[in-house]
């Protein structure tokens, strides 16, 4: 196994240990409860002080395409404008142009020990089009579960992997269809099937870990706050998780706090006291990549740990948002553009101080996506 460094895996929620394995439905005790929550990752201990690597990761074989350590930009410009210290981190710059790159790879090598043929993704594009071109490099079958909708730039990379696509009418008609696969053992899946939802499948989320290590290790200060586009919480967990276990080893002495960004309020109406197993009404149409009208555990309690907030950004001012980095050098997908209208709301309710440094995740890049 190449797995070796995993100590056990553990429920986020209820703190339940497991052996490691394979856990779709995210932590039964807690499935149970009607309480759905994910399972992450313990590894065996090594010594204080020693920077996160590998070593905190399921495996160090996977099939590799160049993704990861992308860079830090800082923006002298846009910093001067809104009184902050601006830095990016653009993931569009990963192998297909999104983050997701950094949890393919360990999908796909989990789905080959387990001994599948066929992975699949339900995917409104970043998460399918990356599947679909690691699951090409490894040799395996991609399925990709999606809308019409798609944008058609995404759809043609796709197809160009020769993954086979199955269209739905509805997003949840393709949380339907996979469960039915999953549990006959024909499919493994990459991404959440569950209504209401967990995260998707855990040892990808743990790859995005991985954008937590590489701030620590090239910024010589870390920022205060980190502005993430959110939709189920995947990239916000995976990034907290990579924080605090370099702070349990004392490599770094403090925690940013996180904001999380979203097209209407989901988790701000749970952070407001809502349940998170409820399902929250919105628009989301110009902004796909952070759709959807649930939101899962590992979300909340990345919010919660970090002393972060959920700032909502709505939809329409995607576009806006996406011409002003533009014209400020950075081309960002329009649902990512919605950090720079986060910074600026965080900015006027006093949420970010004048003078923090602020770290600004480009989730994906502008080239993948037509404005139709």
């Amino acid at each position: 196994m190449g797995w070796k460094e995993i100590k056990n895996m553990y429920c986020l929620r209820c703190g339940m240990e497991y052996a490691a394995g394979d856990f779709f439905k995210g932590c039964p005790r807690c499935l149970a409860e009607g309480k759905p929550a994910s399972v992450s990752f313990q590894y065996h201990p090594s010594g204080l002080h020693q920077a996160p690597s590998d070593e905190l990761l399921p495996y160090n074989d996977r099939p590799y395409a160049g993704e990861g350590q992308t860079p830090h930009i800082y923006h002298s410009s846009l910093s001067d404008t809104y009184k902050v210290e601006i830095w990016f981190k653009n993931e569009g710059q990963n192998p297909t142009g999104s983050h997701k790159d950094r949890m393919s790879p360990y999908i796909v090598q989990r789905a080959i020990e387990a001994g599948f043929t066929t992975v699949a993704s339900a995917s409104s594009g970043n998460a399918g089009a990356s599947l679909a071109a690691y699951a090409a490099m490894a040799g395996m079958k991609g399925v990709i579960l999606t809308t019409r909708g798609i944008n058609p730039i995404w759809k043609q990379a796709i197809e160009k992997t020769e993954a086979t696509i199955i269209w739905k009418d509805y997003p949840m008609e393709r949380w339907a269809h996979m469960k039915e696969e999953v549990e006959k053992g024909n499919w493994y899946p990459a991404t959440n099937f569950m209504n209401p939802p967990v995260g998707s499948n855990p040892f990808g989320v743990q790859g995005l870990k991985s954008i937590a290590f590489e701030i620590i290790e090239d910024m010589e200060k870390l920022p205060g706050v980190i502005v993430i586009p959110t939709s189920r919480g995947d990239l916000l967990w995976g990034i907290w998780e990579g924080f605090k276990q370099a702070y349990d080893r004392q490599v770094i002495s403090e925690l940013p706090r996180l904001l999380a960004v979203e097209p209407f309020a989901r988790l701000q109406a749970v952070r407001h006291g809502a349940s998170y197993i409820g399902n929250f009404e919105g628009n989301a149409a110009e902004t796909p990549s952070v759709a959807g009208t649930t939101v899962t555990y590992q979300s909340v309690k990345a919010l919660q740990e970090s002393g972060g907030e959920a700032v909502v950004v709505p939809t329409e001012r995607a576009e806006a948002e996406q011409q002003e980095l533009a014209e400020a050098g950075i081309y960002a997908e329009r649902s990512s553009s919605l950090v720079l209208g986060a910074l600026k709301q965080a900015r006027r309710t006093g949420m970010v101080q004048e003078g923090e440094k602020v770290l600004l995740l480009l989730s994906s890049n502008g080239y993948k996506e037509l404005l139709v």
